[in-house]
């Protein structure tokens, strides 16, 4: 696994051990900025739930995001992504919450232009994760929402006042892009 642009373009990433966590393909990200690209996105500053690995805000900080927040409640991938962070030499522009998703909303501090959601595709909490992040102030006027989820699940058509634009699917990975 590597960041596929920006100027860390190359730099390899870490994955955690076992199979707690499902990093997103690299033809995925391919495919996710190239979309955020295309729709004008805003990726100053980033949220990154579900963190996984940290793939996600590390290819936005890649590709130019001033800031980004990253949110794994799991004490031992926290600190897989510190050490991703500190690879790729982005521990200064980044931070590592070892939260919750859904308490992590109430402490963290927006806006936010652009919020990547990579869930476990069976986690129970998404429904009330959603709707606590679309009745916050964490996304910003113009905010960008992408949420990775199983190719079984139907994506909500809003999150708080943002729409549904687009569904992508790649496999058994789905895609949905709100504005």
């Amino acid at each position: 696994m590597r960041v596929t642009g920006g100027s860390l373009r190359g730099t390899p990433l870490l994955a955690p051990k076992g199979r707690d966590t499902r990093p997103t393909t690299d033809r995925v990200r391919e495919a996710i900025f190239s979309i955020l690209y295309s729709m004008d996105a805003d990726l100053s500053r980033v949220l990154d739930l579900y963190a996984g690995t940290g793939a996600l805000a590390i290819e936005a900080l890649s590709r130019g995001a001033e800031s980004a927040d990253l949110v794994e409640r799991a004490g031992p991938v926290c600190a897989v992504i510190r050490k991703n962070l500190e690879r790729a030499r982005l521990s200064d522009r980044a931070r590592v919450h070892c939260l919750d998703a859904r308490r992590a909303l109430g402490q963290l501090d927006g806006p936010y232009t652009t919020v990547f959601l990579d869930p476990p595709y069976a986690d129970p909490q998404l429904e009330e994760v959603l709707e606590a992040l679309g009745a916050s102030s964490l996304i910003g006027a113009g905010g960008t929402i992408v949420l990775e989820h199983g190719h079984a699940r139907t994506p909500p058509a809003a999150i708080g006042a943002l729409a549904l634009e687009s569904d992508r699917r790649y496999g058994d990975t789905g895609v949905a892009f709100y504005q």
